[in-house]
């Protein structure tokens, strides 16, 4: 086990190369665990670009957690679209329900969607509990170099696994921690790839999704039936429309 005075140095070194480096992310600028999570949510499987200016849109609209919890659940995944997995729009708006009414609960994983990570990162970047979000790339550079970070490094831990200590082939040059790392130079086998979208069935549920957006009646009876048990949509007496 490293010795814990050189544990910090490590970790000093990291948040020197993330004053640098670091992205300039909009919700890195706000407390507001309402705003946090919106953002947490939207950047699971989408890329960080895409979400920025989805983000800004969205608080916009609805700027807090009880302006979402009025809104119709329909609105919510209509604002959603282009994101990508639209349950996660159904989710955050029944969040928001929650909050709205009880408050936000000391266990973050109390409200619907919202899995460990999401729970450690609100619990981290808003609330300022002592807890370390641990993403795919937290957890690559931390098995990585084998040191043990504090909750201060999250946020660079999550740019240098982006930028610098990729999955495949990491650019151990550019790497602050490269001097001691154990896995320097070396290279990775490519992480399993999620299957196609076009010709699956989650690309039938995005385009019937679509057609009733359109305010259309889809043909796709299996994909709206998939549709409906989540509660993306609802059908009434053959008539399939958006939830209330």
């Amino acid at each position: 086990m490293m010795p814990a005075v050189y544990g910090r140095a490590v970790e000093d070194l990291l948040l020197a190369w993330f004053a640098e480096h670091g992205r300039d992310l909009p919700w890195r600028r706000t407390r507001d665990p309402y705003a946090i999570l919106v953002s947490e949510v939207m950047s699971q499987q989408t890329q960080v670009e895409r979400v920025v200016p989805r983000w800004r849109l969205w608080l916009e609209r609805w700027p807090t957690v009880e302006a979402l919890a009025a809104a119709p659940a329909g609105e919510a995944i209509r604002e959603w679209q282009g994101l990508g997995y639209n349950r996660r729009a159904l989710a955050l708006h029944r969040a928001a329900q929650q909050v709205a009414a009880h408050g936000w609960p000391d266990d973050l994983t109390e409200l619907p969607g919202v899995g460990r990570y999401t729970a450690d990162a609100v619990a981290c970047f808003a609330f300022g509990r002592s807890v370390l979000p641990v993403d795919v790339n937290v957890r690559r550079v931390s098995e990585r170099t084998g040191y043990s970070f504090s909750p201060a490094a999250a946020q660079a831990l999550m740019d240098l696994g982006k930028a610098v200590c990729l999955a495949r082939i990491p650019r151990c040059g550019g790497c602050p921690l490269a001097g001691a790392c154990p896995a320097r130079d070396r290279r990775f086998e490519p992480a399993r790839r999620q299957g196609p979208l076009a010709g699956s069935f989650r690309q039938r549920r995005a385009a019937a999704l679509r057609v009733v957006l359109a305010g259309s009646e889809p043909e796709d009876a299996e994909a709206v039936a998939s549709l409906a048990r989540d509660g993306l949509v609802r059908i009434d007496r053959d008539a399939v429309s958006l939830p209330e």
